[in-house]
This record gives C-alpha cells, structure tokens and sequence, in this order.
C-alpha cells in the first residue's frame, strides 16, 4: 500500500509568489520614493528621477527593475530615454484604501 502524498495547490503556490514579489518591491524607501514621484508628475524620465533622488544610473537602474518586474511601474522608450509611469491597476488592487491614496492619480 503506497501512501499518498499531499497534493500543493499550485494557483496558490504562484499567486503567493507574484504577491511576495510585489511585497517586496515595496519594502524600500528608494522603491517608494520612485512611485511617489511618479505619481506626482504621471509621467517620470528616468534623467529626471536621478537627478530628483541623488543616484547614480546604475543604482537607480536597479531598483527600476525591481519595480518593472512587479510590474507596479510600466516603461516606454522614446528615442534614448525611458519614461515611467504607474502601473495603476496593479497599485490599486495592492494597497489598502488609505494607501492607495497616496499612488492615486484620478
């Protein structure tokens, strides 16, 4: 008799993941800072953001990814220069009511 193992429920597994990254794309004062800056001006050079938050391109560059790869921001190129701008469904379906507020644009 061979005994059964229990079975993982892989929505759960993925879905646990997508949130864990999300989560911690948020869990930085740098993350933060580039979303509310964003959110400030709808629409954000990565040439402004470096000079506006002090970092150097490659540190920036990083934490750029680390939202892009949440997808809690979205890029367009537009000759040499990135523009960034808030994922809102994302953010919204995120964060609590009075969070929320704070990444709202409408």
């Amino acid at each position: 008799m061979q005994k059964e193992l229990p079975l993982t429920d892989v929505s759960f597994t993925h879905t646990f993941s997508t949130y864990e990254k999300k989560f911690k794309a948020l869990a930085d004062q740098k993350r933060l800072h580039i979303l509310q800056e964003i959110t400030k001006h709808g629409e954000v050079c990565v040439c402004d953001l470096s000079e506006k938050l002090q970092l150097p391109q490659s540190k920036l560059s990083y934490h750029l990814k680390i939202l892009m790869d949440a997808a809690l921001i979205e890029k367009e190129t537009r000759g040499t220069w990135s523009y960034y701008t808030l994922n809102h469904q994302q953010m919204n379906h995120l964060l609590s009511e009075e969070l929320c507020c704070l990444f709202r644009s409408d």
